[in-house]
């Protein structure tokens, strides 16, 4: 059975572009309940950390290296608002940890 790339990519496309577009169809006035706007408005928040956190624990090969990495990262962006400086930071974490 031959399969046919460019269906797939239209399909995905297509599928994409109707998770954007149905809810601005349907939800033309504000939303006035508390409940669903605080989980909407922590969506964007979960959704990058579900991304992004087993990527942190497997980026270095080694669990420790990035859990070590996790928890300095996690520790310097609650102190301090620079981003470079804590990325910077788990980088050599990581980095050190790996060493050993």
């Amino acid at each position: 059975m031959k399969t046919n790339i460019y269906v797939y990519i239209l399909l995905a496309g297509l599928v994409s572009y109707l998770l954007r577009v149905v809810p601005v169809t349907i939800l033309r006035k504000p939303i006035k309940n508390k409940y669903v706007r605080s989980f909407l408005y922590y969506v964007p928040y979960v959704t990058i950390a579900v991304m992004t956190f087993p990527a942190i624990l497997t980026a270095t090969g080694s669990y420790v290296a990035g859990a070590l990495a996790l928890v300095v990262g996690g520790l310097l962006a609650w102190k301090t608002e620079s981003l470079p400086l804590v990325a910077a930071a788990c980088c050599l974490v990581a980095l050190v940890a790996q060493m050993f």
